[in-house]
């Protein structure tokens, strides 16, 4: 069973979502705070997780990120990392004062952007009692390296610059695509990332909007959650990991995955970054964090 909830950030920012109440459960029970990646929206397949969870007995609070979706927040589309950590430890201070919410069993979930977000509330929040990280970023300078041309790289360290210089006169944020044609310019620029929001876009009804602020690229660069990972235990980690993966390349997750201390387990999928999301591979994971989640919450 699904409903609509929203609660306020720290700095007094509501944040939207829904909450999915286990199946069978009566009165507080473990439960996973769950949000998206990077620009993205709740809608992109964090339902289907969350119900196969519930289906299990446990639940899940699933919300959209400030500045994005059904979330308060601006300007829009404006990512700092910083600011969805702090979300994500908002959220859990919700899910704690909720009644089917049992405050001691918490466990976060992210993908992509956001499963670095938990690699770093993971480590600094024991309030959290087990996490799942799904083809997370974990690097971001080095990542980003290798999605964007070297010759085009003092062309964007210009563009940061001239948008910081913008700003500070009290100009509003300059702003670039999430994801655009191959050879334009863009946030994300690989094939799989066109693919994957254009055709989210056409076959469903979401709010999401393809466009982000350009800093929200410079904060990207400057992003390194993998450096936390080795302070999450105690706290038992999940990492899944695509081999074909052009967004959050395999070797580094992996290269990340070595430097977690136990208890901790690795699952490989075969498939490219966004097919971890759907479909056969969805089957192939899904088991595997839920059973995480059981077996910790």
């Amino acid at each position: 069973m699904r409903r609509d909830i929203e609660f306020k950030t720290e700095d007094g920012v509501t944040l939207r979502g829904w909450f999915y109440q286990g199946k069978g459960t009566k009165g507080p029970a473990p439960t996973v705070v769950m949000a998206h990646g990077f620009s993205g929206v709740k809608e992109m397949y964090l339902d289907d997780f969350a119900e196969f969870f519930a289906e299990e007995g446990i639940s899940s609070l699933v919300y959209d990120h400030r500045n994005c979706g059904a979330s308060d927040g601006a300007p829009r589309g404006h990512l700092d990392p910083r600011e969805q950590i702090d979300g994500y430890r908002d959220a859990i201070t919700h899910a704690q004062t909720m009644d089917e919410v049992d405050p001691g069993r918490i466990g976060i979930w992210g993908s992509s952007y956001s499963g670095g977000h938990v690699l770093v509330v993971g480590a600094i929040d024991r309030r959290v009692k087990c996490v799942v990280s799904q083809v997370p970023l974990v690097a971001g300078l080095e990542s980003a390296r290798r999605l964007i041309r070297g010759d085009h790289w003092k062309a964007l360290r210009a563009g940061f610059e001239a948008d910081r210089a913008a700003r500070m006169k009290g100009e509003p944020h300059a702003r670039i695509p999430v994801t655009a044609p191959e050879g334009e310019p863009c946030a994300l620029p690989t094939a799989d990332t066109y693919e994957f929001f254009t055709e989210f876009t056409k076959s469903n009804s979401t709010s999401w909007e393809n466009d982000v602020t350009v800093q929200s690229v410079e904060l990207f660069t400057e992003y390194e959650p993998g450096i936390y990972v080795s302070r999450i235990s105690p706290t038992p980690l999940l990492l899944v990991a695509a081999l074909g993966d052009h967004l959050t390349p395999y070797d580094m997750t992996a290269r990340t995955y070595e430097e977690a201390l136990e208890p901790k387990k690795f699952l490989q999928l075969p498939c490219g970054h966004f097919e971890a999301y759907t479909g056969d591979m969805f089957k192939m994971s899904a088991p595997v964090q839920r059973d995480w989640f059981k077996t910790h919450l």
